[in-house]
């Protein structure tokens, strides 16, 4: 077991991450023509970021809040600078006068050059006026929509859940994505860092190890407790302990999660009280906080779509949306949910699945049929959703009642971790994969790469198959069966004239003239190739 010397250096850089005490701390001034009057929850955007910025053109970035580790990361597998932009603190002293308003400070931004507070209509005026302020604007809200829990009957087994030596009933989810081949490969998890976007985990349970959690923070109520505290609600750490659980928790005979051996980055981002207005920008610090520190993958099974329109799912627009693309280029793999909206009023997926650079993910049931709650895509801009899907119906998961509790659990919260799961094995595997390889790996080898929709996305993965894809390009074999023949030809026609977006592999493989354009003139040289062999 490792010591806790073995992490204070992460964990002294990990306060460096969060708000600044002293800064809160004068943010409480007196300011009696604003008492009374209604907040809300806004972002204040700067222009720049002062002396920091000239340090930064000269290329002198100064960034201790970002650990070794992730420096590391990012030079393996991120397409950025190393340190960069993003990382120049914003200056103290233009969030000093924001706070001269009397508003409440919630989170700083670095990323987006912006901090978020919660101001009256009075003190947002002020802020407006103030000259190195950008711009305001309100920061969106959660979409409610939790996993639906199911407690387990001990009497009365799930009859497709089956019960197999260690794994005990979580087998039938991991078999169906064929993870149980990947762990007998050797494949756990071992080294790789999972960041958890949540809201709260119950630490104190069977599944996980004290020594397998590096670290761990409360956005909500700001100190470093991530379980059940005073003021939490009672059921504020089921969702998260679930989820945390499915990606990597540990009880055999009860539960093997994907990525049994990896270790957690906690980050309690979501309340759930259902009276209370819950804002994307927690989401926003805790992504940041993981990313500083060193994480590989985040896992998150909630979604943003208050305030949002449909148009706007985009890839472009939502800014968790936004900030998962952030996370991607700078060597993060992001595995978020697709949503539960199927059927429902919004009827679509959710943000962040809509950024081009995440793993979005649809749920199944044990025989691999679509659940009926599963979000369909695709985005406003026409692109295939989800990615995948994987169990996500009945999924066996740690429960909250006790530190032995187990249930089963319904919903793309539940689909999400597995995939998480298979990300962080696929990293333990190919270290220099970076997120968007770890991405065609998964949808490439998946059941319905061949003939990807909205339902399914590329369809069910086969993580061992994911573990073991080359990227290695035969063009002319669309269908990538080691063959070239008019199987080929047909799928190629039929991607011409679905006209859907083909994936840097898929393109790879159809653009058989080089002209960066798949069209017919394609299907006519793949033709002329087959008649000459």
């Amino acid at each position: 077991m490792r010591s806790f010397r073995h992490y204070w250096p992460i964990l002294v850089i990990g306060l460096l991450v969060l708000p600044n005490a002293k800064v809160l701390a004068e943010s409480a001034v007196n300011h009696s023509n604003s008492q009374g009057a209604e907040r809300r929850a806004i972002w204040v955007i700067f222009h720049d970021k002062g002396q920091g910025e000239e340090a930064y053109h000269r290329g002198m970035i100064t960034a201790p809040h970002v650990s070794q580790r992730a420096i590391e990361r990012r030079l393996l597998r991120g397409t950025r600078d190393i340190l960069n932009y993003m990382d120049v603190e914003i200056p103290d002293a233009y969030i000093q006068q924001v706070l001269q308003s009397g508003v409440e400070i919630r989170v700083i931004s670095r990323w987006f050059n912006a901090i978020s507070v919660l101001a009256n209509e009075q003190e947002e005026s002020y802020i407006n006026n103030l000259p190195m302020v950008k711009k305001t604007k309100r920061v969106m809200r959660v979409s409610r929509r939790f996993l639906k829990k199911v407690q387990r009957n001990p009497d009365q087994l799930n009859d497709d859940n089956e019960i197999f030596e260690d794994y005990g009933n979580s087998y039938a989810q991991l078999e169906q994505i064929n993870a149980i081949s990947a762990h007998d490969s050797g494949y756990s998890g071992d080294g790789v860092w999972v960041l958890m976007l949540d809201t709260g985990y119950l630490t104190s349970h069977a599944v996980f190890q004290t020594d397998r959690i590096v670290a761990e923070y409360d956005f909500i109520q700001d100190d470093s407790v991530t379980t059940n505290q005073d003021g939490d609600f009672s059921d504020q750490h089921n969702h998260g302990t679930a989820t945390a659980s499915v990606v990597g928790g540990y009880s055999p005979g009860n539960l093997l999660g994907v990525a049994f051996n990896c270790s957690f980055l906690l980050a309690k981002t979501e309340i759930v009280d259902e009276e209370a207005q819950i804002e994307e920008d927690y989401y926003v610090a805790g992504l940041e906080w993981g990313e500083a520190l060193g994480a590989d993958v985040v896992s998150s099974s909630l979604g943003y779509i208050d305030w949002y329109t449909f148009d706007q799912m985009d890839g472009q627009t939502a800014l968790t949306t936004q900030a998962v693309d952030i996370a991607a280029s700078l060597g993060m793999v992001c595995v978020t949910a697709a949503g539960n909206e199927r059927g429902s009023n919004w009827g679509h997926i959710i943000s962040p699945a809509d950024a081009d650079s995440v793993i979005s993910v649809g749920a199944v049931n044990s025989e691999g049929v679509l659940a009926s709650f599963s979000s369909p895509g695709p985005t406003a801009d026409g692109r295939i959703k989800p990615e995948v899907v994987a169990r996500g119906v009945y999924t066996q998961a740690a429960g909250t009642s006790a530190d032995d509790s187990f249930i089963t659990a319904s919903g793309t919260s539940l689909s999400t971790p597995l995939i998480a799961g298979a990300s962080a094995l696929i990293l333990e595997a190919h270290p220099d994969w970076n997120p968007m390889m770890v991405r065609e790996a998964l949808m490439m080898t998946a059941s319905q790469a061949i003939s990807p929709d909205n339902d399914y996305g590329y369809g069910l993965i086969d993580l061992a198959a994911a573990i073991n894809y080359s990227f290695e390009i035969d063009q002319g074999d669309i269908s990538q069966d080691g063959l070239i023949n008019v199987s080929d030809v047909i799928l190629l026609l039929d991607w011409i004239l679905s006209d859907m977006t083909l994936t840097p592999n898929q393109i790879e493989r159809a653009d058989l003239n080089q002209d960066s354009i798949i069209n017919v003139l394609d299907v006519v040289q793949l033709v002329e190739a087959i008649l000459t062999f």
